[in-house]
């Protein structure tokens, strides 16, 4: 038995102003400072007023919010009581949003205690808004929530289908100015959640076609959206990404969010930096598996796949020329990365990938002699031949 969850996904020009018809008395917007300074708050603040909905904000989340993060913001619920949780942001206050709306609902559990096995009965007290405000996490759509272990620097996969977004609000208007560096990173995760959404062993029908029609968004869009910016650009590579997150959140993730989660955990790397960096090696280290499923996403996009071995490097060919075009790094030793931190942190960067969810749903799990070896290659920017 499997399911497909979903929020309520709102879309298009002037979608913020959906909120002018909500229900409620009182909501908490989870965001961080940026937010607040670009008037994005305001904005939102401005549509519950219209509602009725009076407002509080809780804009202390960092970029890889904390477990600690996510105590205070629920602390601030607590004491507030709102029926609405907003999260207004990118990956990092939705994800923050969603662990401090099941905090709330749930004072006695532990943030890292949230996952699929526990029965959480929220609703009772409030209901979830996301408003995404980069183009790639599509976490307005998923159930996952990532949060760090600050301790242990390490990224904790968390969730449950019934954290999933009552209502996802997905506005152009809030990417149309996204700067060129932020454009082509979460540009990159929204790819790297399509593609893995698609090859991951949790593949499902369901799940398929979104994740192929995302991967075409991105390829198509995401060039323009970072060389010109024009609002149709913006528009698709925003759909793009929420509906990536509808593929992948319904199916999973793989290997290349192992590694990144880890890379990103202890040398603070972007997320769809790290994950779009490591989704080459990836693949190359995947297909030398056998049964895996590049060369039908390849002979979607119109690339050379005769065989499982030529659609996968046609696949990789062209990732990395969208890696080059949008002046991404192809090496872990390109993001600045001193060789003697690397190898002083290999062991770490090794178990934590060993440990990361996604691990388990790559269509090839490697050993921890191959995990030592896929960041060693992708350090140096080798191809994978093992």
């Amino acid at each position: 038995m499997w399911f497909f969850t979903s929020p309520e996904i709102v879309f298009g020009e002037d979608a913020l102003s959906y909120l002018d018809e909500i229900e409620g008395r009182r909501a908490l917007i989870v965001t961080d400072q940026n937010m607040v300074r670009l008037g994005f708050v305001d904005r939102v603040v401005g549509h519950l007023k219209e509602a009725g909905i009076e407002a509080q904000v809780f804009a202390e989340v960092e970029p890889d919010p904390s477990l600690e993060t996510a105590r205070r913001g629920a602390q601030v619920a607590l004491a507030y009581e709102p029926d609405w949780i907003v999260g207004l942001g990118g990956g990092s206050c939705l994800d923050a949003a969603k662990a401090v709306w099941v905090l709330y609902e749930r004072p006695d559990m532990e943030p890292d205690a949230i996952s699929p096995a526990e029965t959480l009965g929220l609703r009772q007290k409030a209901r979830l808004i996301t408003i995404p405000t980069t183009s790639g996490t599509g976490a307005e759509a998923t159930w996952a929530i990532v949060l760090t272990d600050t301790k242990a620097r390490r990224k904790l996969g968390l969730g449950s289908r019934e954290n999933v977004a009552d209502i996802a609000v997905v506005d152009p208007a809030f990417v149309a100015q996204l700067p060129p560096q932020l454009t082509a990173d979460t540009g990159m995760d929204a790819l790297t959640h399509a593609v893995e959404g698609y090859t991951c062993t949790w593949h499902n029908d369901f799940s398929d076609g979104l994740c192929l029609k995302a991967i075409q968004l991105v390829f198509e869009y995401l060039p323009r959206a970072h060389e010109r910016g024009d609002i149709e650009a913006r528009e698709r590579m925003h759909n793009a990404a929420t509906i990536a997150g509808l593929g992948f959140g319904n199916a999973l993730a793989a290997l290349a969010h192992s590694l990144g989660h880890s890379l990103g955990a202890v040398f603070h790397v972007p997320h769809g930096r790290a994950v779009g960096l490591f989704l080459p090696y990836t693949i190359e280290f995947s297909v030398r598996g056998g049964g895996t499923r590049y060369a039908e996403i390849a002979r979607f996009l119109g690339l050379p796949a005769e065989s499982e071995e030529e659609g996968a490097a046609s696949l990789v060919s062209a990732i990395r020329g969208l890696l080059e075009r949008l002046g991404q790094p192809a090496a872990i030793k390109e993001l600045g990365i001193p060789p003697d931190e690397f190898e002083a942190e290999l062991p770490t960067l090794v178990e934590n990938a060993e440990n990361d969810s996604c691990t388990v749903t790559s269509p090839r799990v490697p050993t921890t002699e191959e995990f030592e070896l896929l960041f060693r290659y992708a350090y140096e920017g080798k191809g994978v031949d093992f």
